[in-house]
């Protein structure tokens, strides 16, 4: 979520050929999609499909299986992993095209991004579109993109031979860089629509309270990854006891502290939970500071963690309905896009008024 320009960029430096405007539109249009690709990654985890493809043919890949035969190939080798042998003995070609559909389409999305990033990239660059300074910035953000797709194999390669799941710290890595990337889009955007509305206007720097924000919440959000990949919401279906206490009696302790905290489902579940009260008080912070700046900003911080707890206490309550606990993971991501908001008018006050006080 962090600035990737520290360059100011001035009036002499904007070229008559550049149009932020333009790659601000199109940069919120990728966001979108991230997003999009946030969501169906959810599904795919909750319909436990994410296995399903046993391998990573990237131009191949695009078409799924086309014919009978085809099918019957797929499923034989997913017939070969752990998933299949230990949890899924049994499952009709119907049920595996089910879970098929799921993880081919988040792939398939994935490789919609790619494009969708990359030929307007080509095509700004080469009118010589881009401003100066953000060259680079949309540069990083396309090499992320690319390394998101490493990483989703990374992780689904992690399920295909011991493990009847995925590394849950795998797919904290791809959720948490998924939503990086989303962060990081829309910031630029907002950079770029500022200098489409001043020639002069510098990129926002982060500040120092929205760094202490973005801590709390990437905590929350890794929390919450470890949760999804330990299937812990399941550890209790009771809020606000767990299985009728406070703090679970069933946390395992014997294998210690570290690997309790990083691999016990009913305690991660429990600071998941709690934690997110903390969030809330970071982001209630952040949202009377930018309240006095853009009461926009400030509401749509508010509605989305006021939605985001409400939406976690109902999945638990109900044993995490798919449909709600997509919802969560959906509005969850549009909690982060909505502090990257924040964050970034933050950061454009207090470089306003620097430049008052220089000015001075």
């Amino acid at each position: 979520m962090t600035s990737l320009s520290h360059a100011p960029v001035s009036a002499a430096r904007l070229d008559a050929r550049a149009a932020p405007s333009a790659i601000a539109n199109w940069l919120y249009g990728v966001a979108l999609l991230v997003f999009t690709m946030v969501v169906v990654g959810g599904i795919t985890r909750l319909t436990e499909s994410g296995l399903s493809i046993t391998e990573w043919n990237v131009v191949t890949g695009t078409l799924p299986p086309l014919s009978e035969a085809s099918w019957v190939a797929e499923f034989e080798k997913y017939k070969l992993i752990p998933e299949y042998i230990e949890v899924n003995a049994g499952m009709t070609l119907a049920e595996f095209k089910t879970i098929y559909f799921w993880e081919y389409i988040h792939r398939l999305l994935g490789r919609l991004v790619g494009v969708a990033f990359a030929l307007p990239f080509l095509y700004f660059a080469v009118r010589r579109a881009i401003p100066q300074g953000y060259g680079w910035r949309l540069t990083a953000l396309f090499a992320l993109g690319g390394l998101q797709g490493a990483v989703g194999w990374w992780m689904v390669a992690s399920g295909l031979s011991e493990r009847t799941d995925v590394s849950h710290f795998r797919l904290a890595v791809h959720l948490l860089n998924a939503l990086f990337i989303m962060a990081g889009l829309i910031w630029t955007a907002l950079d770029l629509k500022a200098l489409a509305r001043d020639p002069a206007a510098r990129p926002a720097r982060m500040t120092g309270l929205s760094l202490i924000v973005i801590g709390v919440l990437f905590l929350q959000l890794l929390f919450g990854a470890w949760v999804a990949g330990l299937n812990a919401g399941y550890a209790a279906k009771s809020w606000p006891l767990m299985n009728g206490a406070f703090f679970p009696v069933d946390v395992d302790w014997s294998q210690g502290l570290v690997h309790t905290l990083t691999h016990d489902p009913f305690l991660l579940h429990f600071i998941h939970r709690w934690w997110a009260f903390v969030a809330v008080a970071a982001l209630v912070v952040m949202g009377r500071a930018v309240r006095r700046v853009d009461r926009r900003i400030s509401l749509a911080i508010h509605t989305a963690f006021g939605l985001q707890i409400l939406l976690g206490i109902a999945t638990v309550m109900t044993s995490v309905d798919l449909h709600l606990a997509v919802l969560h993971q959906a509005v969850g991501a549009i909690l982060v896009a909505t502090t990257a908001w924040g964050a970034h008018r933050l950061g454009q006050r207090d470089m306003l008024q620097r430049q008052v006080a220089v000015a001075a």
